[in-house]
C-alpha cells in the first residue's frame, strides 16, 4: 500500500511541475502579448471584440498583460490559461475573456506535450463572455 501512495505521490509531483512550467510560459506568452520567441503562438480576437472602439482594444493589451488574478476557482490547474478582465468602451464598462489554447505547430491539433515549447504553438483568444 505505501508502494502505490509513492508512485500517487510521485505522479503528482511531476503533474504539479509540469503545470508550473505551462504556467511560466503561458505568462511569458501573455505579458509579452505574444512577442517573446521564445514562446511561439499568435492572438486572436472575435467579432465583438474586433468591433470596440480603439481605446477599448489597448485597454485590453494592458489588462491583459498585467492580470495576475488567478484563484483556484480560475485556475483549477495552475496554468494560467483563462481569465476574466473588464474595459471601457464608449464609456461603458465590457467584460471580456481571455484563453489560452495549446496546440500543435501546424495549429490543426491539441500539442501531444504541451510542456515542450518546440512541439506547442499558443493561440490566445479574447472574446465577450455572449460569444462563449
Amino acid at each position: 500500500m505505501a508502494e502505490i501512495q509513492n508512485i500517487e505521490n510521485t505522479e503528482a509531483a511531476i503533474e504539479a511541475a509540469r503545470n508550473a512550467l505551462i504556467a511560466e510560459q503561458n505568462d511569458l506568452f501573455r505579458t509579452s502579448w505574444a512577442m517573446d520567441p521564445s514562446v511561439p503562438g499568435q492572438i486572436v480576437m472575435t467579432q465583438g471584440v474586433a468591433a470596440l472602439s480603439p481605446e477599448a482594444l489597448n485597454a485590453i493589451g494592458v489588462s491583459v498583460i498585467a492580470f495576475d488574478e488567478f484563484t483556484e476557482e480560475n485556475d483549477p490547474y495552475g496554468t494560467r490559461d483563462f481569465g476574466v478582465i473588464k474595459v471601457l468602451n464608449d464609456g461603458e464598462e465590457v467584460p471580456l475573456y481571455w484563453k489560452i489554447d495549446l496546440y500543435d505547430t501546424s495549429y490543426g491539433y491539441g500539442s501531444d506535450d504541451c510542456a515542450d515549447v518546440t512541439k506547442t504553438r499558443r493561440v490566445m483568444t479574447l472574446l465577450l463572455p455572449s460569444e462563449y
